[in-house]
């Protein structure tokens, strides 16, 4: 009916998502200074810590069903920490699960938030370069091959998207 093991494997867990968080800061700044290689690097970096999350939170889903088999409980129930706080009875382990459970949800919280401004840094980096492929590639197909210099209307040819005379 031990506790232990469910604590220190939600312990690891925080510990790896604020790895994870520090990993979503430095993507940040690596983004903002257009530095693709560290970004690669960056990935890589969480894909394994991604690895070793999976592998936490197997063990935390051992640790919380051999503390159910410990009460009495035999069933394979996937409850969350509020519910299996529920069947603690010694007040201080039922503490430390609830102080363990709102610590790993603050920084839960606060690495979605990082990963979503990225995601917006990441969509804004890719508007800017598509709307400069765009305004490179403004000329049509006529004016991209080779005409005989007799051949060319008199007019004046705008070359670009900002008009000069304006």
């Amino acid at each position: 009916m031990t506790l232990t093991p469910l604590l220190e494997s939600l312990e690891r867990l925080d510990e790896v998502h604020v790895h994870m968080l520090a990993l979503a800061d430095f993507k940040r700044q690596t983004i903002k200074e257009n530095k693709v290689e560290d970004l690669i690097k960056i990935l890589n970096k969480e894909s394994k810590q991604l690895k070793l999350i999976e592998q936490l939170e197997e063990e935390r889903g051992q640790a919380a069903y051999a503390f159910l088999r410990g009460v009495g409980i035999n069933s394979n129930l996937n409850l969350n920490l509020t519910e299996l706080s529920r069947l603690v009875f010694d007040l201080e382990d039922k503490h430390k699960l609830l102080e363990l459970q709102k610590k790993l949800s603050g920084t839960l919280q606060k690495l979605k938030e990082a990963n979503t401004l990225n995601q917006q840094l990441l969509q804004q980096a890719l508007s800017y370069i598509d709307f400069s492929i765009e305004s490179m590639s403004y000329y049509s197909e006529t004016e991209a091959t080779y005409h005989h210099p007799a051949g060319k209307l008199a007019g004046v040819q705008r070359s670009g998207l900002f008009d000069s005379r304006a």
